[in-house]
């Protein structure tokens, strides 16, 4: 049952970078991201695995773990053994984040087929009735609790059809199953329906376009290990940052930053600019002036109200990303 229509997906907001004041970084302390090694990289990174059929997504990040020989892993949003597409992995302290990543906006590409023929214009019309607002009740196989739930989906766009065997594309909200959606559409049109294939093309800010297959990174490893090349590595993770493109972000002074690391809120005096749209309770990244990951916090103030307060909790801890020591103590 459609609802309505609400927001356009969390990666099309604009937001614009409110300064509030500027103060010149200390090239003493912290690392820009690009600027990592390696080893730092491997820390606080994020490969994005191209996910094939049959192995279960614990069992690819199992795998990854053990080909890098970390101590942990932890992937951004569970794929079904037969599901293929993006898989981000978080490495090491990024897997602080992971809770982010689940809940990010997702892209999937389905083929959906009808148990008796049917006219595309019936399965046009139909598709579009599922944008915007729906409930759903997880299938009989979900390993969450089957209760009725509202999801939102931000579009469906149809590709093409023989008849029975339907392909589209579904952007929507995180928790979203594709699966009881082809079978909700079956019901509607009358015939039945239920999915064939899917591949996940997008998870939060990530492409299918940025995944590498687990072969890729073997041979990546073995290039490292073998004749000391670390770039085609380097180019497989990507900075725990990447992973809030879509989160809004506050820059912070220096001195603030420690103080962030051993737990502290964030007070107004700390906060050098933010991004606009942010609202009360809001997840944020708290970022340095190397654009550093600091810590993920929730907001006590909007963009409004932190951008013209000299005083004052702009933001609580929700987890610290950054180990301590990284920047002076300063209070």
């Amino acid at each position: 049952m459609k609802l309505m229509k609400t927001e356009r997906p969390g990666w099309e907001k604009d937001r614009k970078i409110l300064v509030k004041a500027i103060e010149a970084p200390d090239p003493r302390y912290g690392t820009s991201p690009e600027n990592r090694s390696l080893e730092q990289m491997i820390k606080f990174g994020i490969i994005i695995i191209d996910k094939q059929a049959g192995p279960t997504s614990h069992e690819i990040t199992a795998w990854v773990k053990k080909l890098l020989n970390l101590d942990r892993a932890g992937h951004g949003g569970t794929l079904d053994p037969n599901v293929t597409g993006v898989l981000p992995i978080c490495l090491e302290d990024s897997t602080k984040i992971v809770q982010a990543l689940l809940l990010s906006g997702k892209q999937y590409i389905t083929i959906m087929r009808t148990h008796k023929a049917v006219k595309e214009k019936t399965i046009k019309d139909t598709l579009t009735e599922f944008e915007g607002e729906i409930f759903q009740r997880p299938p009989v196989r979900a390993s969450v609790k089957r209760r009725l739930r509202k999801r939102y989906i931000y579009s469906i766009n149809y590709i093409e059809g023989d008849g029975r065997n339907w392909l589209f594309k579904v952007t929507s909200q995180s928790g979203t199953y594709i699966r009881k959606l082809c079978y909700d559409v079956g019901e509607v049109i009358g015939t039945g329906a239920h999915m064939q294939e899917l591949r996940r093309i997008r998870s939060g800010p990530f492409t299918e376009d940025e995944s590498v297959t687990l072969f890729d990174l073997a041979e990546a490893l073995d290039e490292r290990d073998s004749n000391g090349k670390i770039e085609p590595l380097r180019k497989m993770i990507r900075p725990v940052e990447h992973g809030l493109k879509l989160i809004p972000k506050v820059w912070i002074r220096d001195s603030a930053v420690e103080a962030i690391c051993n737990g502290a809120q964030l007070a107004a005096p700390g906060v050098l600019k933010l991004e606009s749209g942010i609202g009360h309770n809001d997840m944020l990244a708290i970022m340095t002036q190397k654009e550093e990951l600091v810590a993920l916090m929730q907001a006590v103030m909007t963009d409004a109200e932190a951008l013209h307060s000299d005083r004052g909790v702009v933001a609580k801890p929700i987890r610290v990303i950054m180990p301590r020591g990284t920047y002076p103590k300063m209070w």
